[in-house]
């Protein structure tokens, strides 16, 4: 738990200093409103996956043996593109005001934004294999996790993780932000695709759920 919430104070710390440095200002309302859902729905999930999954905190707190080389490409070029959105965000919407955003939009973000949270919070909760990285878990047991979520489309977390993504453009006020927003949408389709290959080629019993759950992301599309 100290480890988890140092963790979880640095993590902020540096969210805080990703969206008020590009601002140059911290008198942004929906920058702090913003701080204030991310921080609030973070703190739900962690407190639901310590009641109903809690081993999983531990996994996710490091990396492990055996993850994918492409995976650790892909964390290279996604980090970068992904804290892209709040400094694209931050310059856009306060520094330089190249774009001007209705307010009414808010509310709409807010609902991607919690459907989101609440997805990823749920795909977590039941899937004790939730790790950061992609890998078969041999040492654990790796099995396929065909409840919850997962009896709908095959990789639920992604989904929610892409609705928390597209949401902060429509949160943080900035058009300009949807260029990293839906580039890094695209990077979690690239690596949805890589990981559910290698699940197939290496996870015993994937190909007959795959069969049985035939979306990866979205029903009836893909």
């Amino acid at each position: 738990m100290l480890k988890l919430t140092v963790i979880l104070l640095i993590s902020f710390d540096l969210m805080l200093a990703t969206i008020f440095w590009p601002a140059g200002s911290f008198y942004w309302l929906q920058g702090w409103l913003y701080m204030g859902l991310l921080f609030t729905f973070s703190i739900i999930n962690v407190v639901y996956i310590i009641k109903v999954n809690p081993e999983l905190i531990e996994h996710r707190l490091k990396i492990g043996k055996g993850t994918k080389k492409w995976d650790k490409v892909w964390f290279v070029f996604f980090t970068p593109v992904f804290l892209a959105i709040y400094v694209t965000a931050g310059f856009d919407a306060v520094r330089f005001e190249w774009s001007t955003m209705t307010f009414w939009l808010y509310l709409p973000g807010i609902l991607l934004f919690v459907a989101g949270m609440l997805l990823l919070g749920w795909s977590m909760g039941v899937n004790p294999f939730f790790e950061k990285t992609v890998r078969i878990q041999v040492e654990r047991g790796h099995r396929v996790i065909d409840t919850g979520p997962y009896r709908y489309i095959r990789h639920p977390g992604y989904v929610g993780f892409a609705g928390w993504i597209l949401s902060a453009p429509l949160l943080l006020g900035s058009w300009w932000a949807f260029i990293p927003s839906i580039i890094s949408v695209i990077a979690l389709i690239i690596r949805t695709s890589l990981e559910d290959r290698t699940l197939c080629e290496e996870l015993s019993g994937y190909v007959e759920y795959s069969k049985r759950v035939r979306y990866r992301l979205i029903p009836n599309v893909w």
